[in-house]
């Protein structure tokens, strides 16, 4: 099975007050994303991570939350990726890191990037964009929701913050993408 999740920012007690999470600290964030992460995900699934993983932490921190992790896990790296670059990071937790990846799934082109994008490889031609970046920018930020609209129902924010706290399963990204094109 393929999931994708975006946006999860283990570490980071701000984002709870900022999107309105339902944790009480930074802690239980944590406990629950990993949780729910697992409820789903196999050691044998795969997992892309489309940006923010953690917030506000370091190496340490981000080695002991993806050994906690099911799934062999690929990163596509957002804007608030540092602990990256803390010499005690091991990258080896991720299958790769990039920045942008398209890859095909049962013949249809799927983009992955950090930000959503108003066209993308394939946009015209039946290809799903998954994004994050924005959490749950629709109802914070009205505004930001009729602009997200206007990608179209082919781009996807898979973000926890629109997802129930839980990775996506690209069967849910088919049936999002092409029950909402309509």
């Amino acid at each position: 099975m393929i999931y994708f999740t975006a946006d999860t920012h283990f570490c980071h007690s701000g984002i709870i007050g900022s999107c309105k999470r339902p944790f009480d600290n930074a802690d239980e964030m944590n406990r629950s994303l990993i949780d729910n992460w697992n409820s789903l995900v196999t050691d044998r699934d795969e997992i892309y991570i489309l940006g923010d993983f953690l917030h506000k932490g370091n190496g340490r921190d981000a080695n002991n939350i993806l050994s906690k992790l099911k799934g062999r896990k690929y990163l596509i790296v957002g804007n608030h990726e540092k602990y990256l670059a803390d010499p005690e990071f091991k990258p080896e937790a991720f299958e790769w890191i990039n920045y942008y990846y398209v890859f095909k799934h049962e013949g249809v082109k799927i983009v992955l990037f950090h930000y959503p994008m108003l066209f993308w490889d394939g946009s015209h031609h039946g290809s799903i964009h998954l994004y994050g970046h924005v959490h749950n920018s629709g109802i914070k930020r009205p505004e930001y929701g009729e602009k997200l609209r206007l990608l179209g129902p082919r781009a996807v924010n898979v973000g926890v913050d629109v997802n129930g706290f839980y990775p996506v399963s690209v069967e849910a990204i088919f049936e999002k993408a092409m029950n909402n094109e309509q």
